[in-house]
């Protein structure tokens, strides 16, 4: 059984007062850390940012805006097009702000990924093997 899913979505990416540009968004989610999917957002070869986001929180943000901290979502539509908004807050500035920056997914693109991760994990039987953890923090690894 596999135990991966990767997707590579092209997303719209607004930082500043610039105009959305795209970039691309490689989402990766592995069955060894069932909450988190990761996100790499790449443009011309250059990794520009990595997250690592709460599965459920993505999933939640389709429906309804989530989020607190450094990382917000929420849903958006324009016409019949379907967004998945997700802002992140980044490092400070120099001037004492910090780094922005919008990304503008579709928002079924989003779901199709969800949705294969959920048949590898479904939503409430993530588990994690707190012996194993402990084992290889204490062994140094």
């Amino acid at each position: 059984m596999n135990s991966f899913v990767h997707k590579t979505l092209v997303v719209q990416l607004q930082s500043g007062g610039t105009d959305r540009f795209s970039v691309l968004a490689h989402l990766s989610y592995d069955t060894t850390d069932p909450f988190a999917v990761t996100v790499v957002f790449s443009h011309d070869g250059r990794v520009l940012a990595r997250w690592q986001l709460d599965r459920e929180m993505l999933g939640d943000a389709l429906r309804r805006p989530v989020g607190v901290g450094d990382v917000r979502m929420r849903p958006e539509s324009r016409g019949v097009w379907r967004e998945l908004r997700m802002e992140f807050l980044g490092d400070a500035r120099p001037d004492g702000g910090r780094h922005h920056a919008v990304v503008f997914a579709w928002a079924p693109a989003f779901a199709a990924f969800l949705r294969e991760t959920h048949e590898l994990v479904p939503p409430g039987r993530e588990e994690v093997h707190v012996d194993d953890f402990l084992a290889d923090v204490i062994a140094g690894g």
